[in-house]
């Protein structure tokens, strides 16, 4: 190919124009491929020959993974194992099994967490380990978090130097599944928009550890519906029941009344056990027989077993449980809403967290009740006294 034939296509184009049309043959190349939008697939190579004499080489064409990584956008129209490639930041209690059923899925998973330690399991699974949140927004197409406090959150994605927001490629999709102020998850949607038109999703969850492990976790999305649509079946992949709620911020107050429902339904709960505990009942035998009626419920079912094993091990934290506690209290009197109940029971998690319980599971809230009532037997040893008595009258 002669410089001549290149210099009549783009005559006319203004890109090339100069008053004399005075460039150089690699100049014009040069402007000749930021013109077309070639990659590196054909490579100039100048020798020491005549002004004109512009040869050209073909190069390997640049793997499907290497054009991706080097890419400034993303064209994700679909999710896919092949080629849809996931960032995830935080593996906590519930962080590390939602990342590993995409790992287990076929996914390609890139990771940070501030703790290398607890995201171990993972890497010896097959992810990546990111040094910092913006490597793994860098290279990946949708990002997940999976954080602890509103503070952690506005770090991550918008405030730290290697921010979620610093690496993001434009039309990729995040989704942040932490617990969060529902101002902030408007905050981050607004100004990813801005900044690198990227779609943001709020997707709190519910169900805890046991519903991360299962993958039964109930999700609450709010965000733009296309987004939502194209991330739907990785949700799937952690969860069984996902309902879009609204735009951004909606997905965040639905989790409030998740919270408002489970704090007053743990008061409940803990105090059926210690008051079954007083009133000399075997309280195992008590749990099977109000378990199948109108008071059946997930606590009951799931964290009244562990309180009788004396097993407080968190499925979620009380800190974190406090946490949501005070953004549902703080958005209540935002709307001028008086929410007793949550109150009380707000109230009752700060003296858990007081008698030193904060890393505990939110079924510790019984180790306070307890405390108030000492000194009454624990429900376990009253669980055993009352087996023991009815096996005497038998």
């Amino acid at each position: 190919m002669r410089l001549s034939g290149i210099s009549k296509v783009f005559r006319h184009r203004s890109l090339f124009s100069s008053p004399a049309f005075n460039l150089s043959p690699v100049s014009v190349f040069n402007r000749f491929i930021a013109c077309t939008g070639l990659t590196s697939a054909v490579v100039p190579i100048v020798y020491s020959r005549p002004p004109h004499s512009l040869l050209f080489h073909t190069a390997k064409p640049m793997s499907a993974a290497t054009a991706t990584a080097t890419a400034t956008t993303v064209d994700l129209k679909s999710v896919d194992p092949k080629s849809t490639r996931i960032g995830w930041v935080g593996t906590g209690v519930m962080g590390v099994s939602m990342a590993g059923h995409l790992l287990k899925a076929g996914y390609s998973v890139s990771i940070n967490t501030r703790t290398k330690a607890r995201a171990q399991s993972l890497i010896d699974a097959g992810a990546k380990w990111c040094d910092t949140p913006r490597a793994v927004s860098a290279e990946s197409d949708v990002v997940f978090t999976m954080l602890g406090f509103p503070q952690d959150v506005r770090e991550v994605y918008l405030t730290a130097k290697d921010s979620i927001l610093s690496g993001i490629r434009t039309g990729s999709i995040v989704v942040d599944m932490t617990t969060t102020e529902p101002s902030l998850a408007k905050e981050i949607a607004t100004e990813f928009e801005r900044v690198k038109k990227v779609a943001t999703i709020d997707a709190p969850v519910s169900g805890g550890d046991i519903g991360a492990r299962n993958a039964t976790l109930s999700i609450m999305v709010g965000g733009p519906k296309p987004a939502l649509e194209r991330v739907t079946p990785l949700l799937q992949i952690m969860g069984k029941t996902i309902v879009y709620q609204g735009m951004a911020g909606s997905g965040q107050h639905t989790k409030m009344c998740n919270q408002i429902v489970i704090a007053s339904t743990m008061v409940g709960v803990c105090e059926s056990l210690i008051y079954g505990s007083r009133a000399g009942l075997d309280v195992e035998t008590m749990l099977s027989s109000i378990s199948g009626g109108a008071a059946a419920c997930w606590t009951l079912s799931n964290l009244a077993p562990r309180v009788l094993k004396r097993n407080f091990d968190p499925g979620f934290f009380v800190e974190h449980f406090v946490k949501d506690m005070g953004i549902a209290l703080d958005e209540a009197k935002r709307m001028k809403l008086a929410l007793p109940g949550l109150a009380l029971a707000n109230q009752l998690y700060v003296s858990v967290m007081a008698q030193g319980h904060g890393k505990k599971g939110t079924h510790a809230l019984a180790l306070a009740l307890e405390h108030m009532n000492s000194p009454a037997p624990t429900t376990a040893s009253a669980a055993s006294a009352g087996g023991a008595e009815a096996a005497a009258k038998k």
